[in-house]
C-alpha cells in the first residue's frame, strides 16, 4: 500500500501515523511481487532497462528489493512517506510530487511503474492525468507497468483483510482493514482501517483511518492509457489481479 492518499483528503497512514507504515506492511512482503513486477517491464521495454521512475511510491517497500536491477527514482505525494522511504533507501532519488502534474527535469526513464498508489485516483481525469505523467517521462521503446489493487469487474465487497508486525524496539501494530462500497454506481469505494498500536513503553492505542479509493473497468485503465502514447496489455497477475503492462509508442 502506498500513499498518493493524501490527494483524497488524507488518510492518517500517510500524515501522522506514517512512522507506524513498516508495521502494516513490511518490505520484506514485497519481495515476490517486485521480482515479479521486474519481469513485467522487462518484457514491455524495447531495450535495456536501466532506469525507472516509480509514481507514488510510498515507503519504498518495492523499491528495496527492484533497485537490484535498476536505478530507482522515487515520487511520493506524501512528504512523511519519502521520510518513511529514505529510512531504507537513503542511496535513491527522492521527490515529492502528485503523480498526476508530476514533471521530473533530466533524460526520460526506461519505465515507469506505478503500483497500487494508483488506486487513490478517484475519477476518470485523474487516471489519464497519471498516464499522461507515465508517458512523459518514459522513452519511446520503455515501459509502463499500472498494478491497481481492483478493476470493477472483479471487485466484490464488502470483504475484510487484517494483519500487522511487531518492531525491534517493542512497539507493535495490529489492523482490520474492512472494504465497501456504499454506492456501486461510482467510481469510489471505501477502505475503512481500525489500528491497534503498541508503543515501546508498552501502552496500546487505538486509531481510526478512512481511506478513499477509486474503482474503474479494465477498459478505462487501457484507454487511458493507449491515449496517452503506450500499446498497453492487461495481465492477470499470481494475486488474481488484473494490471497493465505498455510499450510507448515510437521506438
Amino acid at each position: 500500500m502506498t500513499s498518493e492518499g493524501a490527494m483524497t483528503g488524507g488518510p492518517r497512514l500517510y500524515s501522522d501515523l506514517a512512522g507506524w507504515f513498516h508495521l502494516l506492511t513490511a518490505p520484506h512482503e514485497y519481495r515476490e511481487e517486485a521480482e515479479y513486477s521486474i519481469e513485467r517491464i522487462l518484457e514491455a521495454a524495447s531495450g535495456p532497462v536501466h532506469t525507472v521512475l516509480e509514481l507514488g511510491s510510498g515507503g519504498g517497500n518495492n523499491a528495496l528489493h527492484m533497485k537490484r536491477r535498476f536505478e530507482m527514482t522515487l515520487s511520493d505525494l506524501s512528504a512523511e512517506m519519502l521520510e518513511v522511504s529514505r529510512g531504507i533507501n537513503p542511496e535513491l532519488r527522492h521527490i515529492q510530487g502528485d503523480m498526476r502534474s508530476l514533471r521530473v527535469d533530466g533524460p526520460k526513464f526506461d519505465a515507469v511503474f506505478v503500483h497500487d498508489a494508483v488506486g487513490y485516483l478517484t475519477t476518470e481525469d485523474d487516471i489519464r492525468a497519471m498516464a499522461a505523467t507515465a508517458a512523459h517521462h518514459c522513452r519511446p521503446g520503455g515501459a509502463v507497468l499500472v498494478q491497481p489493487d481492483h478493476v470493477r469487474e472483479l471487485f466484490t465487497p464488502p470483504y475484510t483483510e487484517h494483519g500487522g508486525h511487531d518492531g525491534p524496539d517493542g512497539s507493535g501494530l495490529r489492523y482490520l482493514m474492512w472494504c465497501t462500497d456504499p454506492d456501486p454506481s461510482d467510481s469510489t469505494y471505501l477502505a475503512d482501517f481500525a489500528y491497534l498500536l503498541r508503543h515501546p513503553d508498552g501502552t496500546v492505542s487505538v486509531e481510526h483511518d478512512r481511506h478513499v479509493l477509486g474503482i474503474f473497468p479494465e477498459s478505462t485503465w487501457v484507454s487511458a492509457l493507449q491515449e496517452a502514447g503506450f500499446d498497453v496489455i492487461a495481465l492477470t497477475c499470481p494475486w488474481e489481479r488484473r494490471i497493465f503492462a505498455g510499450t510507448r509508442r515510437g521506438g
